[in-house]
């Protein structure tokens, strides 16, 4: 059973950058579609973006919301995916979530995800 752990959170400025990490130790971690939740305070945890398990084509997707703001990328020699978020806005405020299936297809439910880490706080100021 894959284990998920989290970095890279923490308070910026709206406009700013952050890169969350999501290390996967336990599993095979290219057999894993990885996917980035968040959850604000009082709404539902969101899809943010999911990418592929290796050994398909590259495949990636993002939420309208984060769309030429956020890249997910994975590297299979280090067992981590990474979110890489640029010009963050305060509604980017939330706690950011990674998560792991071995679905093939790309998954955006969360409920599609058995396997999670524990959360890290992102706050963008205005």
């Amino acid at each position: 059973q894959v284990q998920l752990v989290e970095s890279g959170g923490g308070s910026v400025q709206a406009g700013g950058s952050l890169r969350l990490s999501c290390a996967a130790s336990g599993g095979t971690f290219r057999s894993y579609a990885m996917g980035w939740f968040r959850q604000a305070p009082g709404k539902e945890r969101e899809f943010v973006a999911a990418i592929r398990r290796s050994g398909l084509s590259t495949y990636s997707t993002h939420a309208d919301s984060v769309k030429g703001r956020f890249t997910i990328s994975r590297d299979n020699a280090k067992d981590t995916v990474y979110l890489q978020m640029n010009s963050l806005k305060p509604e980017d405020t939330a706690v950011y979530y990674c998560a792991a299936t071995t679905a093939a297809a790309i998954k955006t439910a969360a409920y599609e995800y058995p396997y999670w880490g524990q959360g890290t706080q992102v706050t963008v100021s205005s």
